[in-house]
């Protein structure tokens, strides 16, 4: 650290000393100034951890004009670093890089507690709880993402595309098991270390320097699909048995079967499609977590032919009664009420 940092560091420690002695905890430093990373008018990244709300008066922005830098000292409690800890984001340098230069001489124990946090962050990133992190973070990707196709000037699809690319990287970082250590200037080497099997760095720049706003959707577009293909983890599916399968083809054919035959004989387009997609998303929800056949019914939907969509409704069904048939399982079909009803009572 030169001596403009280490001054503003006196200056804290002692302004603790005198206005709040019991609120600061500890402090620590990170970013540019432990990695090396400086230039000659690099900010300084603190870890200002405070007990108690007493110690905000240790906050501060502030601008020096002879060395024409900007600093943002904030605060940070041990609920923050906490939910750090939780590793819902990879910006967490702060808790696990911090060089540690000043502790509060009163109660040592502020150390230990910020050790325990840096070890529960690290074994969330070294499980499998990692990829269940990072489809949130892609979620937000998604919802930015659809705003820019949305979008109707550059202006607004540039402030969407912008958003939906940071949570993108987010995502891929999470699902790989690493957090950012160094500054935006440093995204591009941090995720090229991630072996990702797409060129990240090109096909963002792409989007930035897109000349159209059709272009921009179209290069985002390409983005979103490398790195929804990289983040499908494949879980080890369940064997199809009576537990995971009962009652299912029984719901299928309750809940739109029919609906589907009304909607070819009334020339209904809007519920041939709703029912038929309702079908095959909950045949693709139980194909996710079991080991059965794929079956695409959506691929030949035709809403100029609703007769032939009630046909191939029909066929997926078939399709999918074969799935019990190889576990032995028969669905339950009764001639009449009376029948269900008696076998019902048993």
């Amino acid at each position: 650290m030169n001596a403009t940092q280490n001054k503003i560091i006196n200056a804290i420690i002692k302004k603790a000393q005198d206005k709040c002695p019991e609120s600061l905890a500890l402090i620590g430093v990170y970013g540019s100034v432990l990695t090396g990373d400086t230039h000659e008018k690099s900010d300084l990244d603190l870890l200002l951890l405070i007990n108690d709300e007493k110690g905000r008066i240790l906050s501060e922005g502030f601008i020096l004009e002879d060395e024409d830098i900007g600093f943002d000292i904030y605060c940070t409690t041990f609920s923050m670093l906490n939910e750090d800890s939780e590793y819902e984001h990879p910006h967490i340098s702060k808790l696990l890089d911090s060089e540690i230069v000043y502790v509060n001489e009163n109660n040592e124990a502020y150390l230990n507690k910020l050790y325990k946090l840096r070890d529960k962050a690290k074994n969330i990133m070294n499980s499998n709880c990692r990829f269940e992190k990072a489809p949130k973070a892609f979620f937000e990707a998604e919802k930015y993402f659809a705003e820019c196709i949305l979008a109707d000037s550059m202006g607004e699809a540039f402030i969407s595309s912008g958003a939906a690319v940071s949570y993108l990287f987010e995502a891929l970082m999470l699902y790989s098991g690493r957090y950012f250590k160094r500054g935006v200037k440093r995204n591009f080497e941090e995720l090229t270390s991630l072996s990702l099997p797409f060129d990240i760095k090109n096909l963002t720049l792409k989007v930035i320097e897109s000349g159209s706003l059709s272009a921009l959707k179209e290069n985002l577009t390409s983005i979103f699909k490398e790195a929804k293909a990289f983040l499908k983890k494949e879980d080890k599916k369940e064997e199809p048995s009576r537990e995971n399968l009962t009652g299912t083809y029984e719901e299928m054919y309750s809940n739109w079967r029919n609906k589907v035959q009304e909607a070819a004989k009334n020339g209904d387009v809007y519920a041939s499609f709703v029912n038929s997609a309702s079908l095959q998303f909950m045949l693709d929800d139980i194909a996710n977590g079991v080991d059965i056949e794929k079956i695409n019914l959506m691929d030949s939907f035709d809403p100029k032919n609703l007769c032939k969509n009630a046909e191939n409704f029909d066929n997926a069904l078939s399709l999918y009664l074969k799935e019990y048939e190889k576990i032995g399982m028969k669905p339950h079909i009764y001639k009449n009420v009376d029948a269900f009803v008696e076998n019902y009572l048993k």
